[in-house]
């Protein structure tokens, strides 16, 4: 069976990790110095690398050359059949006895390796009375235990299990990575991946690295070897470039009905609203950035909006974007941000 591209592209040395350099260097610099923690809290948005890294980690820390990904013990741990890395999904195993079937395995020698590592994911998810056992363990480990509670929600981590861990926060990618993650794993693919399509599923992931390839795997699928923005436009029903740059051009001469009737086409097509409002924020914000960048604070021939109108334009958008669309009236936040947008601007 064909491989996901998720897992077959998911990192698996400290070198491969993208987006994530601060936990890199500070792992890394554990496993040089000799200076290993009991215990470790991944926080950050799904899709960013914590249960990825936590896999490279408790390879690394059991080999002699800090994750060589040859020797005997880290094939070992990259084939899944290592004993002493244990991995419990939180989410199903929540309760305070899978904790106790842990604080009791835990007591024992590794099998094999120089530490027995424990990756909980989805750690926010255990109950209170399964954290207080766990507490019990985390106070008193044994020196051959690391444990690595990876969450999505480490509000929900109590503070009593916080500041017995290292807490790494794991961030979420910018679009500019995640093209460069796309461009390259296409290419690994023989796929032929266009820079408007590369740069509409960056936007898409919203900064997941999971979900970029996720979806680059969903546009192989359909496209084939050539994935195009039309192709991609068609498989999410987004609108097309050139319908949101006669949306703007609209906006720009102030003309509110024909932005309006714009719009209503790119719906009568089968777009979400919300992907549309999702895809013309984007648009203003690169224009807006762009005379941020240049010092640019009036508008010219070539740039209908001057800086002032561009924040307006966004905060409008933004607000509309938050609110609910109910499903009789999904167009409707739209059209009143379009005729709001030419009514403030004319100001």
């Amino acid at each position: 069976m064909e491989q996901v591209l998720y897992r077959k592209y998911r990192p698996q040395s400290f070198a491969d990790v993208v987006g994530q350099d601060h936990a890199v260097r500070i792992l890394s610099n554990a496993l040089a110095m000799n200076r290993i923690a009991h215990a470790y809290l991944f926080s950050g948005p799904r899709g960013t690398g914590k249960t990825s890294v936590a896999r490279i980690f408790a390879r690394a820390v059991n080999c002699e050359k800090g994750g060589c990904n040859t020797c005997a013990t880290c094939e070992e741990f990259l084939s899944g059949r290592a004993l002493d890395c244990v991995e419990m999904d939180a989410a199903s195993n929540r309760g305070v006895d899978e904790v106790r079937a842990i604080r009791e395995a835990v007591l024992l020698a590794p099998f094999k390796a120089k530490y027995k590592v424990y990756i909980v994911d989805e750690a926010h998810m255990l109950t209170k009375e399964a954290w207080n056992a766990f507490l019990k363990t985390m106070e008193e480990p044994p020196k051959h235990a690391i444990f690595i509670l990876a969450t999505t929600e480490p509000d929900k981590v109590p503070e009593t299990i916080q500041s017995r861990s290292q807490h790494l926060r794991f961030r979420l990618a910018d679009e500019a990575t995640l093209v460069r993650v796309l461009v390259d794993a296409a290419k690994k693919e023989g796929m032929a991946l266009e820079p408007d399509a590369a740069e509409m599923l960056a936007l898409f992931a919203e900064g997941s690295f999971r979900d970029a390839l996720n979806l680059l795997g969903q546009a192989q699928a359909l496209g084939g070897k050539t994935i195009t923005a039309s192709v991609l436009e068609d498989f999410f029903g987004a609108p097309s470039k050139t319908a949101l740059t006669e949306v703007a051009s609209a906006l720009a001469l102030r003309d509110a009905k024909h932005a309006i009737e714009c719009a209503g086409q790119v719906f009568a097509k089968g777009s979400d609203p919300r992907l549309f409002l999702k895809l013309l924020i984007h648009q203003f914000r690169a224009q807006f950035l762009d005379a941020l960048r240049s010092g640019r604070v009036e508008k010219d021939a070539a740039n209908p909006f001057s800086t002032k109108e561009l924040e307006t334009i966004l905060r409008i958008l933004l607000e509309t974007a938050t609110e609910r669309h109910y499903s009789g009236w999904r167009e409707l936040p739209v059209e009143l941000a379009l005729h709001r947008i030419v009514r403030e601007v004319s100001l």
